[in-house]
């Protein structure tokens, strides 16, 4: 992944943490929309692998990708 990509996905999920929800879309949003079939992908795996990154809980569990 861009590390350009990277930087717009942590700081998405900073404005989330933070329940700025709205800023967090206008960021991640492009960024996911533009994405190749790779990228997209790898974010995909990233936000997997970051949940609690957005919500600030710890949960164990299986991930899975849809």
């Amino acid at each position: 992944m861009r590390p350009s990509m990277l930087r717009a996905l942590n700081r998405a999920a900073e404005l989330t943490r933070q329940n700025r929800l709205t800023e967090a879309m206008l960021i991640a949003e492009p960024v996911i929309l533009t994405a190749d079939e790779y990228e997209g992908e790898e974010i995909r795996r990233w936000l997997l692998d970051h949940v609690t990154d957005f919500t600030g809980e710890h949960h164990e569990g299986p991930k899975e990708l849809p």
